[in-house]
């Protein structure tokens, strides 16, 4: 048998649990800066966060409801499972630390919940944010995880980013530097792109204090700015 070259994210999340634990997705109704005016208007054009929201995943319900029927859809599968509370749409640190203390606690308060998953944007991890962040990692397991897109300013300025690569490497290193569990988030094949662009980032990205890294293939998703963009004017996938 060929040996494994990376530890894959199942097989190190056993690791750190005696029971089986699954991630159930959390729509708390967090804004975004990039498209609120703080940073920008209209979101990257990739975006389009109904695309992987499960059904159960609405801010019209509250957390705990959130959480409930996701249980009810994974009980299903296994027996004796525990949870991470994902908090995946949009930018899930872009609140008053009060805010968050409040969504956040309200999901680790749930029973058979074990740990908590925070996605954000770089740019909105500022000192305040981050001391609160530090002090729950010390009472409950947590990963931050950053959507980085690329390293490539030329790309993350095509794609209305809002921020550059060096707010991502910050971001990064402020959370390791405190002892948080840091994934950064890298999407293949974004326009301008190619295959070899991909493998020069990597040791951009292998240079990284991060734990944990999470890829994907671009997907166009219709409806958004970028479908019309490659409608318009496609570029090599």
């Amino acid at each position: 048998m060929t040996p494994q070259l990376y530890n894959d994210y199942g097989a190190w999340i056993r690791s750190k649990f005696p029971f089986r634990v699954q991630k159930i997705s959390i729509d708390a109704g967090f804004a975004c800066p990039n498209r609120d005016g703080h940073v920008g208007i209209g979101g990257c054009t990739f975006c389009d966060n109904r695309t992987f929201n499960p059904s159960y995943c609405q801010p019209s319900k509250s957390i705990a409801e959130q959480i409930s029927e996701g249980k009810a859809f994974f009980a299903r599968k296994y027996t004796g499972m525990k949870y991470l509370a994902y908090f995946q749409a949009y930018s899930n640190t872009y609140a008053s630390v009060e805010t968050l203390k409040r969504r956040y606690e309200e999901a680790l308060s749930q029973e058979d919940v074990v740990g908590i998953i925070i996605g954000t944007r770089p740019d909105c991890a500022g000192s305040e944010v981050m001391d609160y962040l530090e002090q729950l990692n010390r009472q409950t397991f947590m990963i931050v995880e950053y959507g980085i897109e690329s390293v490539s300013d030329k790309t993350l300025l095509r794609v209305n980013r809002g921020h550059d690569f060096e707010c991502s490497r910050r971001a990064i290193e402020e959370t390791h530097n405190r002892g948080i569990m840091t994934c950064g988030h890298i999407i293949l094949g974004l326009p301008g792109e190619s295959a070899e662009e991909n493998i020069r980032q990597s040791e951009v990205v292998s240079n990284l204090k991060l734990d944990i890294l999470k890829l994907h293939q671009l997907q166009i998703i219709k409806g958004t700015q970028l479908a019309e963009e490659y409608c318009r004017e496609p570029f090599k996938l």
